[in-house]
């Protein structure tokens, strides 16, 4: 793909109006765990079980403790990897909508100053810059 096709199909960014409002049940899930673990009183209330927990070693046989500790631990990692990792991601693309929102815009702005003033021929190679920026992350993401 040539140049100004590639330009070309990147000026169809994305714009705030565009993106739908509607959350699925499960990111308002997981957004409402997001908001929760990121405080400080979910950071006390894991000292405070661990604190209790430790010293269970005493009654309970040491294979049967840090069986119980262990996959007890591993399944809540395993699911706030995932709960926390779809916030992220969905945090990330509105961060790139926004971005690329505000890069079309300038482009324009700079397309219409550029019409104002025709001796302006720095001025297209920026706008044709940003123009290209759109969509960039699509590109150079894996």
């Amino acid at each position: 793909m040539d140049t100004k096709e590639h330009v070309s199909k990147r000026r169809s960014a994305t714009m705030p109006r565009d993106i739908s409002r509607h959350i699925s049940p499960f990111d308002q899930f997981a957004t409402k765990v997001a908001a929760l673990t990121a405080r400080a009183p979910f950071f006390l209330f894991c000292i405070l079980v661990v604190l209790i927990w430790a010293p269970s070693i005493l009654w309970l046989p040491l294979d049967t403790w840090q069986l119980i500790i262990n996959t007890t631990t591993t399944i809540i990692t395993f699911l706030m990897v995932a709960l926390l990792q779809n916030t992220e991601s969905r945090n990330d693309a509105a961060v790139q909508h926004k971005l690329n929102a505000v890069a079309n815009g300038l482009a324009d702005l700079m397309e219409h100053v550029a019409k104002a003033d025709p001796d302006s021929d720095d001025l297209d190679e920026c706008r044709e810059e940003l123009r290209r920026a759109v969509g960039l992350e699509e590109d150079e993401s894996a």
